[in-house]
């Protein structure tokens, strides 16, 4: 039986990287017959896992949402598990070489290092204009711009929020139950009204991924706090003013100078290291739609997650995936061997299949809210009693500590 030591190694420590790392120690190695031979690798430029779920409400109150609620360590997720088996770098990926079969980080105490692998899980995700809502970097970076946001909404008489989409609109709901108050159940709007505060989306509506009447009820629910909404009109430019206000060009012509702007506009991969021929015109990493592969990288690569061109996106999405990919990799791991270094598992591989049904949850303010799950729409209280309440905080210790893939998925090739 071979010595070498086979790295196994997982690019980001968010959702899917967790998921990844955790599943494959706790479910794949377990099945090979030369586990001793694997050393698992996770690469994060944090050493916390942020929460990003609740950034719309830790960005407006540290009491409503504490830092930690949302940032969670990394490395003690992991202490279960042998260390001659597992390593967490904290490092940004600058390379990858896919000839080479090896990544290149610089890590956070300032060395380069070129790590190999026999395997590798680019599990990078996106990341949002603000690091309110993702992170940029470090932790670090996301704490003082939550601590940064909340203080410059205290004092803030106008408020224009860029994006129609779930974080915009729960930004939106978050700051306006902050500034103007909420008017009851069963008000029409704030009995005073602090702020203007504004939602610009280049959509026709709100909430795209949902029907039409949902969206327009988020909409009548931004309004109990006071929050206007624009639509069909999308922001060109933002610029800081001296005053540390900032002034926001529309497309419509129109320039509006507010006391706080919030970019909630959507995402951008985490692609900056791979190769080009590998990424799609948007700059996701091309990977098969069924196996979750990237058959253009070599053998035994994979795109997990948001960074991902199959991905629609989201938390869920995530947890459909995961299984997929970590069953792949245990076959392709199996078929291994040294003088077949390319060969291919025997019979059908474990397919993912998209879930197209409309689901999305969308808490607005602290008692209201919008959305629906597998087609089906949700009353209000039931999305603030699955989401709006604490934006699903209690689920954090899971994810990071593993106990959210403690069993197994299930899968037999018959069900492919």
């Amino acid at each position: 039986m071979s010595t070498e030591t086979k790295n196994i190694v997982v690019l980001g420590a968010s959702f899917a990287g967790l998921a990844a790392a955790h599943n494959t120690l706790k479910h794949v190695l377990p099945k090979l017959a030369d586990k001793e031979s694997y050393h698992v690798y996770l690469i994060s430029s944090s050493p916390d896992f942020y929460w990003r779920v609740a950034g719309p409400r830790a960005a407006v109150s540290a009491q409503l949402m504490p830092d930690d609620k949302v940032m969670y360590p990394i490395a003690p997720g992991f202490a279960q598990y042998d260390s001659k088996q597992f390593t967490f770098i904290i490092g940004t990926v600058k390379s990858w070489d896919t000839g080479a079969r090896s990544v290149t980080l610089d890590t956070a105490g300032g060395q380069q290092q070129v790590l190999p692998y026999h395997a590798l899980v680019v599990a990078t995700g996106t990341r949002t204009p603000t690091p309110l809502l993702s992170l940029h970097g470090t932790s670090e970076e996301t704490k003082a711009e939550l601590s940064r946001m909340r203080t410059a909404l205290n004092s803030a008489q106008t408020v224009l929020i860029a994006g129609g989409g779930p974080a915009g609109v729960e930004t939106a709901g978050e700051v306006g139950e902050l500034l103007n108050g909420s008017p009851g159940w069963f008000g029409s709007g704030p009995k005073t009204k602090k702020a203007t505060i504004t939602v610009v989306t280049a959509d026709s509506k709100l909430l795209p991924a949902l029907r039409p009447a949902l969206a327009a009820k988020a909409e009548t629910f931004l309004s109990r706090v006071g929050v206007d909404v624009k639509k069909n009109v999308r922001v060109d430019s933002a610029a800081p003013a001296a005053d540390g206000k900032t002034t926001v060009t529309l497309s419509n012509g129109e320039t509006l100078t507010v006391d706080v702007y919030i970019a909630a506009t959507g995402v951008k991969p985490n692609t900056s290291f791979a190769p080009s021929h590998l990424l799609n015109d948007r700059g996701y990493l091309t990977a098969n739609g069924q196996t979750l592969r990237v058959d253009g990288a070599g053998p035994r690569v994979y795109a997990l997650g948001d960074v991902a061109s199959y991905a629609r996106g989201g938390v869920m999405d995530i947890y459909d995936a995961a299984p997929v990919a970590m069953t792949n990799l245990e076959r392709d791991l199996s078929a291994y061997s040294p003088d077949k270094p390319d060969a291919t598992p025997a019979g059908p591989d474990r397919t993912y299949t998209a879930n197209l049904k409309e689901t999305q949850l969308v808490p607005v303010g602290q008692s209201k809210g919008v959305g629906a799950v597998f087609g089906w729409k949700l009353p209000s209280l039931m999305v603030w009693l699955i989401k709006g309440r604490d934006y699903m905080v209690s689920n954090a210790d899971s994810i990071v500590g593993g106990s959210k893939w403690a069993k197994e998925s299930s899968w037999k090739p018959t069900d492919s």
